[in-house]
């Protein structure tokens, strides 16, 4: 990766003296976790005790499939409501706060699946993103002299994002003619018309091709260099090390590691949440010498089975010269 790609220096995110350990304090959170739990069933998805999101920093939430990341998002941005817990943004409570109301405060997210209306141009799709527009009343909508302006300044601030995106050229076509990789910038954009303070996107670069995936990446960092806070789920680990200036680690639920991508590559629980407890090495001393034991055995058993085979063909030559 080139240098000018890398994620800022820790000093410069206000997190070069927070501890690498789960649930540490920070020193701007914008957004705050405590005792969140979700379970379907007796299957217990979400156990977090406690977590904080810093203020203007690129956030990555990685771990092992069936970790709860996807729903641990969906409760964060009201798409799901968890069993117990408290959650704070900006120093305010929005527990039971439902997603229209969290973008009107701030929040807002994309979708690994992509939700662009299809059979909408994709400069309207850009204008549904804006909040609070007077024409949106059914009243005030009869009114046009009330809302023109202002659907105006609407339409410009969509078209420079459309062009900050490279998607100007496609202004007027259908969204449901856009790629993949397109619909993941369209969804960036519109998610902009909303001026957020945090943006949550659940695996931006699934599905992407790697010709756009530079340019998505390139997007991100610049939302983080706007004083956008960025949360993001993903599973390509080149791309949680390119652009993710902290990293939380889920494994069963549960908030397992925080830290720089550096610290958490190294991290034992972490490499045992993906591969497995102990993949490479015996617990203790007793264990190895178990294992060596055990693996002795197979080989004694191997050698006798290949004795017995010579000693069969042995056999057979003999009978077979008499």
């Amino acid at each position: 990766m080139p240098d000018d790609a890398a994620p800022m220096t820790i000093d410069a995110t206000g997190l070069g003296a927070v501890a690498h350990e789960p649930g540490v304090s920070k020193p701007d959170p914008i957004l705050v976790v405590d005792n969140m739990r979700r379970a379907f069933g007796g299957i217990v998805a979400v156990d977090v005790d406690h977590l904080e999101i810093q203020r203007g920093v690129i956030t990555g939430l990685i771990g092992p499939n069936g970790a709860g990341k996807t729903t641990f998002f969906n409760l964060l941005t009201g798409f799901d409501a968890p069993d117990t817990g408290h959650t704070t943004f900006n120093g305010a409570s929005i527990d039971g706060v439902s997603p229209h109301v969290l973008a009107r405060k701030g929040m807002v997210r994309t979708f690994q699946l992509t939700k662009s209306l299809t059979k909408l141009s994709v400069i309207d799709n850009m204008k549904l993103g804006a909040q609070r527009q007077r024409g949106e009343n059914f009243f005030r909508a009869l009114a046009v002299p009330m809302w023109r302006s202002q659907d105006r300044e609407i339409e410009e601030r969509a078209d420079a994002l459309l062009k900050r995106f490279k998607l100007d050229h496609m202004r007027d076509e259908y969204a449901g003619t856009l790629s993949g990789g397109q619909r993941k910038l369209l969804e960036m954009a519109r998610a902009l018309m909303s001026q957020p303070e945090i943006i949550m996107l659940d695996e931006p670069m699934a599905g992407v091709n790697p010709a756009l995936t530079q340019s998505l990446l390139g997007h991100v960092k610049d939302l983080r260099d706007e004083g956008i806070s960025v949360v993001f789920v993903e599973h390509d680990m080149d791309v949680v090390r390119d652009i993710s200036d902290w990293v939380v680690v889920m494994a069963e639920g549960a908030i397992i590691a925080e830290g720089p991508h550096s610290t958490i590559t190294s991290n034992q629980n972490v490499i045992d949440a993906y591969l497995g407890t102990h993949h490479d090495a015996p617990l203790d001393l007793s264990e190895e010498d178990q294992r060596i034991a055990e693996d002795e055995a197979i080989v004694a058993e191997e050698i006798d089975e290949d004795i017995d085979i010579v000693h069969e063909i042995d056999e057979q030559k003999r009978h077979h010269h008499e």
